[in-house]
């Protein structure tokens, strides 16, 4: 009586698994990266909302303080690379009120040529001019 082996060629197996799972890994990378640069550009945002807020606080001597508050929120956010034609600022000031600072930056997720979100990211500070 002979006994016959049957040999299992499974040499390629790990490749194809990798290949089936290799877009969906790159995907969720992508996607990581991208989130990334989104939350970066919202603290920044946030940064110079904070900025703009205190010197529109203490500016009670300035000529124009909504326009150097304006011009310190664009100035704070192109300092972080952000393009400070596309930053939105809105600020209104009365001497002895509270002074809101709110501004708005487009973002776009995109995962391979595909936009997934879209939007803007606003952030506004309160803060009490001197």
């Amino acid at each position: 009586m002979t006994r016959r082996t049957r040999a299992h060629n499974e040499h390629g197996q790990t490749m194809v698994e990798f290949i089936l799972v290799l877009p969906v890994l790159l995907i969720v990378l992508f996607g990581i990266f991208q989130f990334g640069i989104t939350f970066k550009n919202y603290i920044a945002l946030t940064d110079a909302v904070r900025a703009g807020a205190r010197t529109a606080a203490v500016s009670r001597y300035s000529v124009d303080p909504v326009a150097d508050t304006k011009a310190r929120v664009k100035t704070a956010s192109n300092l972080s690379g952000m393009v400070d034609s596309d930053v939105q600022v809105t600020s209104t000031w009365l001497h002895g009120a509270d002074v809101v600072v709110t501004a708005k930056y487009p973002y776009r997720i995109s995962l391979l040529g595909v936009v997934v979100a879209s939007g803007d990211l606003t952030s506004s500070t309160t803060e009490r001019v001197e």
